[in-house]
């Protein structure tokens, strides 16, 4: 039998939990606490569609930035181990709700007008110039290449790969290109310095899976 403690006397007389039961409460709080952070993250992605600082999904969640990125670590282990058709996605001190690379043939079916993409050898070669050497002008995009770049740059702008980064600080202003984040969820990075060496295979992997990708991106 639990003895039980009183504290006072009189009216003003309450009793104190045993030390094992004030553990499991506290327990018990601290995961309920956890689960409705995680909730709200989950919504707040959810809602927004697109990438969100962790720094703000902190204060949208009253916590600080270690535990903000506890909770995103386990939300992403749990995705990635349950049959789940979403997964978390970082982009630097980023997040973003994405959909598994599995669930892609399922969501072909839906789309409506489907629309060839396909990133040409040429378009691909000045997206791996920028990619590589950002921030950097078409000049010297073209000077690497040896031809006009104008189509292919004006190509991946459209397709969201490249942005204006600035203007050079040097005659004539040029302007300054980059990748963006859907460069980077296009070939499976999270951050720049984790592309790798390229050779030709793993270009031609990386071509196919930046096809599949944008092409998602327009048939949906």
């Amino acid at each position: 039998m639990i003895k039980r403690m009183f504290h006072g006397s009189g009216t003003g007389s309450h009793i104190l939990e045993p030390a094992p039961l004030q553990n499991a409460r506290r327990r018990k709080t601290a995961e309920m606490k956890r689960t409705k952070a995680e909730a709200v993250i989950e919504a707040v992605l959810f809602t927004m569609g697109e990438t969100v600082e962790i720094s703000r999904l902190a204060d949208v969640i009253e916590e600080d930035i270690k535990v903000t990125r506890d909770i995103l670590k386990g939300m992403e282990e749990r995705y990635a181990r349950e049959d789940r058709g979403i997964t978390l996605a970082r982009f630097d001190d980023a997040v973003q709700l994405c959909t598994k690379e599995s669930m892609y043939e399922y969501l072909v079916k839906i789309a409506k007008a489907p629309r060839k993409l396909t990133l040409t050898d040429t378009v691909l070669e000045t997206l791996s110039i920028i990619a590589y050497k950002q921030p950097v002008t078409r000049v010297e995009v073209e000077r690497v290449r040896g031809v006009n770049c104008d189509h292919a740059i004006n190509k991946l702008l459209e397709y969201d790969l490249i942005t204006e980064l600035g203007r050079l600080d040097a005659p004539g202003r040029p302007l300054l290109f980059g990748t963006t984040e859907q460069f980077l969820r296009c070939f499976g990075v999270g951050r720049l310095d984790e592309l790798p060496e390229l050779n030709p295979v793993q270009l031609e992997e990386f071509k196919q899976q930046a096809e599949a990708e944008v092409q998602m991106q327009l048939d949906v």
